[in-house]
């Protein structure tokens, strides 16, 4: 009821996730029979793995089967290969699953069914007390939220998941291009927030003909919460960026409803996760640690 009444998004899908996983952590110890009365709930097609003496290895690779509906309905938001359905076995419409597989699959629906139960109206007056513990609530997850998100983030930056923008300014201040001033402020913020330190973004300034390592240094360290106010600032929306001509235009991800670079690349880093090591491999010379001859 109180993480309703924040009517915060964040914090609801935060909430069902904790529960989620929660709830993953109990059904990962429970029997497989249990497994299934749990699905049933939920109303899934679930079944014990039934042998098959025409096709034995049929039998090898899942303790559960679950109809190929509610599996897809269930891995939209897991980016592993091993969740895409070309990579399961999959026999008249039922697709096999371990035990764990098949909890981790619940523990999706259960995320799904608190969320839905969390989009609702409070339509009545709360007692004072409770009032005062939902704004303590909302107090401490918006003191929480950016440290969150910094969280989230890797501890290497990555420029193979650079948004167009970031990607264009970063290589812009490589070959010691002129930047405009939010041009500068975006790329410093970004890799101030994608966790690269502070000698390495002084030195991506360095090929500026105007450079002034001085102005540089109190500047990133400015932006990166070391001077000043000690405010570690964030990059502009992508609205922001275009309406200052700083979008080179958008890619497949940017269409996706992307709304913030810092939201590009978290999005971009999970779609990297997804990927073959010889993909991934591709990719090594353009990840971080950064550092310059």
């Amino acid at each position: 009821m109180m993480t309703a009444a924040t009517n915060d998004a964040s914090l609801k899908r935060r909430y069902a996730l904790a529960e989620a996983k929660r709830a993953y952590n109990i059904l990962k110890q429970e029997t497989k029979q249990k497994l299934i009365e749990v699905a049933q709930t939920f109303n899934w097609k679930i079944t014990h793995t039934k042998p098959d003496r025409k096709n034995a290895p049929y039998t090898t690779s899942g303790d559960l089967t679950i109809h190929f509906t509610n599996y897809l309905k269930n891995t939209g938001n897991l980016r592993e290969t091993k969740w895409k359905l070309v990579n399961r076995t999959m026999q008249q419409g039922e697709v096999q699953l371990t035990k764990d597989e098949a909890a981790r699959l619940l523990s999706e629906e259960i995320r799904t069914h608190v969320e839905k139960k969390l989009d609702t109206k409070i339509e009545f007056t709360l007692p004072q007390t409770v009032n005062e513990r939902l704004e303590k609530l909302k107090n401490l997850y918006l003191s929480r939220k950016g440290k969150i998100r910094q969280e989230e983030m890797p501890k290497e930056t990555k420029i193979e998941a650079f948004p167009p923008c970031i990607t264009k300014l970063y290589k812009d201040a490589q070959a010691g291009r002129h930047i405009s001033h939010i041009g500068r402020f975006a790329l410093t913020s970004f890799l101030v927030n994608s966790g690269m330190p502070v000698e390495n973004i002084i030195e991506c300034f360095r090929p500026a003909s105007d450079y002034s390592e001085r102005m540089t240094r109190y500047q990133v360290e400015h932006i990166a919460g070391g001077r000043g106010s000690r405010t570690k600032y964030i990059p502009p929306k992508c609205d922001t960026l275009r309406t200052h001509g700083v979008c080179p235009g958008m890619d497949e991800i940017c269409q996706r409803n992307v709304r913030h670079p810092l939201a590009y690349y978290r999005r971009k880093l999970k779609t990297l996760k997804t990927q073959t090591p010889d993909t991934a491999a591709s990719h090594e010379k353009e990840t971080t640690p950064i550092t310059r001859a």
